[in-house]
């Protein structure tokens, strides 16, 4: 007959098989343990199909040649009934599954789901696929499809042997998110990186110091210079350092604050010259030239401009330039200088936000930003019940405390600090009832502030220590990179472009080895020897590619 079929005789199987027999309805989905090759009976069927290449999947199942097909009708060779309950055997490491087709056909692009990727496992003498895979984790692979896209892991199956099983299967990046997101990951910012060569480079060397050993430099220098600004900002208020033994001016008038911080009479000279001010100048220089590389090699300048890290970058080298110009405008003879000196100190004060741009280097800080902004909630339910008990015990405290002369507590607003302070359990001291009415309401107020302060406080130290674990555990958590912006690509200059243009996660410093699928490939491609893939590769033959490899710029 045709050189294709082939007739194997099998013995029916023995009472003592190690894999008992399940055959699943005419029209549903399953996944029993089956023994192909035999018929309902017991009685083996006869007969396995030997695929040749071109021939479909479904006829060659079904037991058609392609003689009998070209025979058939159209109308019976599509026979929509008899295709969605065609049923297909996969092997799983000796443990076998039986399906239908329609039911992997609900996802073509997965592995299961395309006929031509999972042609490379059909084994044609057993008339099944086979895969060297995890057992366990197959049943949940299977119930994906079954259930139309949930992903639920077996518990007896480990994170990583599961991620690894839905990237096996191909079943999409949205799966992998779905499981990650059940499993309490929570999917990482993503980051654009420039377009350009030169100002990716130059965009990771600032802004993402474990990327290489330059940035990592740069990130100490950086740190170095705002320690350095810290405390210049705090050394020039002392007296030792200050000027204000040469001003010999009234009392009343205060002298102008200058560059480096110091108090300068109105003839005072030799500020530009000053340690402090030749050491502030230093660090803003740096500071500004830090800022505008940042934001002329940004891939996004709307995004840079909003960031709450780059608006702290330009508040804290703006009062270096606002004080440089009052100082300047005063030289010139301008007669406001007391009233500009009131001014100059709140801006001047704006220094110490400078300490803030350490968060950008420290792992700490951001733990502790993000503990702060996902309990906002809870912080605010703090501050509320405190507003309640400051207003409840100032006016109860000053009632009790308003027949004694000797009171400190003149009214209800003298009383908030009080309340305050005894709430937060603090208790300074220069404020305290005197009458046993007083004593009463104080002693009341301390246990309903110790009540109000524990209450949210747990969930805060929960988010903290969730944080915690995420940043301390992250590196040894199962990673995934977002690959589908780089498929049709096989060569080098291609993959440069791609790169370009791809995303970077926080923790996505990673090497990717992973081998083609020769399934991809079509039988016609082999003979011309010009391969072909769907992934991003880097190729040793220009004309043949089996290996991928993506090293990342960082």
């Amino acid at each position: 007959m045709d050189e294709h079929l082939s007739l194997l005789h099998s013995p029916p199987p023995s009472s003592s098989s190690s894999s008992a027999r399940h055959r699943a309805p005419s029209c549903s989905s399953s996944s029993n343990i089956v023994n192909p090759g035999y018929t309902e009976a017991g009685e083996p069927d006869g007969m396995t199909v030997a695929l040749a290449p071109g021939e479909e999947e479904t006829a060659v199942l079904a037991g058609h040649s392609p003689e009998q097909q070209q025979q058939e009708p159209e109308a019976e060779r599509y026979e929509p009934d008899h295709e969605c309950c065609e049923r297909v055997v996969i092997n799983i490491s000796g443990l076998r599954f039986e399906t239908q087709l329609r039911t992997l056909a609900q996802f073509p692009d997965t592995l299961l789901g395309d006929p031509r990727k999972r042609m490379r496992y059909f084994d044609p003498l057993r008339n099944e696929y086979f895969f060297d895979r995890n057992r366990p984790s197959f049943d949940a692979i299977l119930y994906y499809y079954q259930s139309g896209g949930r992903i639920r892991r077996p518990v007896n199956v480990p994170i990583d042997i599961f991620s690894e099983e839905i990237r096996f299967y191909q079943l999409g990046e949205e799966a992998m998110e779905k499981f990650r997101e059940d499993e309490g990951f929570i999917r990482e910012e993503e980051r654009p990186l420039p377009a350009g060569e030169l100002q990716r480079q130059i965009w990771l060397l600032f802004e993402y110091p474990e990327s290489s050993g330059p940035a990592r430099g740069i990130a100490i220098v950086s740190v170095l210079v705002i320690l350095i600004s810290i405390v210049i900002f705090c050394l020039e208020t002392l007296p030792e350092f200050r000027d204000d033994k040469e001003y010999n001016g009234p009392l009343v008038a205060v002298p102008p604050l200058g560059v480096n911080g110091t108090n300068l009479g109105p003839y005072a000279s030799g500020s530009f010259t000053d340690p402090f001010f030749v050491v502030e100048t230093l660090c803003i220089i740096w500071f500004s030239f830090e800022l505008l590389v940042r934001f002329f090699t940004c891939p996004s300048k709307a995004a840079f401009s909003k960031n709450i890290m780059n608006i702290i970058d330009i508040v804290a080298i703006i009062p270096y330039f606002i004080t440089l110009g009052t100082e300047l405008a005063e030289r010139q003879g301008n007669g406001q200088q007391a009233m500009s000196l009131a001014i100059l100190r709140v801006i001047r004060l704006v220094r110490v936000f400078r300490i803030f741009k350490l968060s950008r280097h420290s792992k700490g800080l951001q733990i502790l930003g993000q503990t702060l902004k996902a309990s906002m909630r809870e912080l605010g339910l703090l501050i509320f019940f405190l507003f309640i008990g400051v207003i409840l015990f100032s006016s109860a405290v000053y009632f009790a405390e308003a027949d004694d002369p000797k009171s400190g507590f003149n009214s209800i607003p003298d009383a908030f600090w009080w309340a305050v302070v005894t709430m937060t359990t603090v208790g300074y001291g220069d404020m305290h009832p005197i009458t046993i009415g007083g004593k009463i309401v104080g002693s009341l107020c301390a246990i309903a502030g110790v009540l109000t302060i524990a209450l949210p406080v747990p969930v805060i130290v929960s988010n903290f220590n969730y944080f915690y674990h995420r940043e301390t555990e992250g590196e040894e958590q199962a990673q995934y990179l977002h690959v589908g912006s780089c498929q049709h690509l096989s060569s080098t200059e291609d993959l440069k472009k791609t790169r370009s243009s791809s995303t970077l996660s926080k923790s996505e410093y990673m090497v990717i080895e992973e081998s083609i699928n020769p399934g991809d490939f079509k039988p016609s491609t082999f003979k011309t020897g010009n391969c072909t893939s769907t992934t991003t590769t880097i190729t040793n033959n220009p004309n043949c590619v089996n290996v991928k490899k993506i090293f990342t710029d960082v």
